[in-house]
């Protein structure tokens, strides 16, 4: 059905509008191929490129609250090249996109996107708590060394002098 078809990529960012002049407003496809257009950028750029555009999308939150401008930011702060990645945050971010009312491309991107940090942050604590239990039990099991190695010692220092029996450990 739409073999053969090229979707051209909305141009959004071009330069200001004369002064004077009137916007057309941005279509909710257009903001959301744009994001996902940003998105596909963001996994090949380099880690000084990510900051920057992390410190650009952090300025645009501020300056505008948009659902695109959230998701943008909340993505970028999930990125470990950009040195300031907070899940905690951007789930947040996208949250509040996602509870939002209406059932944007943006809003739809932004469900999809909070699953997979969600998921991605259950499965990091999950990891973690697997880490902390394998600690735990090599402690113990060092712990027990340790006390088999003393018991040893001091079995060996009491006998008086007679090795029979030990396996040269």
């Amino acid at each position: 059905m739409l073999a053969g078809c090229l979707i051209e990529p909305p141009v959004l960012a071009q330069a200001p509008p004369p002064a004077g002049a009137e916007t057309q407003p941005v279509s909710e496809e257009e903001q959301a191929m744009a994001l996902l257009l940003d998105l596909q950028r963001f996994t090949l750029a380099s880690g000084d490129e990510l900051r920057r555009e992390l410190a650009s999308a952090g300025q645009a939150v501020t300056r505008g609250r948009t659902e695109a401008n959230r998701v943008r930011f909340a993505v970028l702060l999930t990125m470990p090249a950009t040195g300031a990645s907070d899940d905690a945050r951007a789930l947040a971010l996208l949250d509040s996109v996602v509870k939002g009312g209406g059932n944007s491309p943006v809003k739809q991107l932004a469900s999809v996107l909070y699953v997979q940090v969600s998921e991605r942050v259950r499965n990091v604590a999950e990891e973690r708590r697997k880490t902390t239990a394998a600690q735990e039990k090599l402690d113990q099991l060092r712990a027990v060394e340790r006390s088999l190695l003393l018991e040893r010692n001091r079995n060996a220092g009491g006998a008086g002098g007679g090795g029979g029996g030990g396996t040269g450990r």
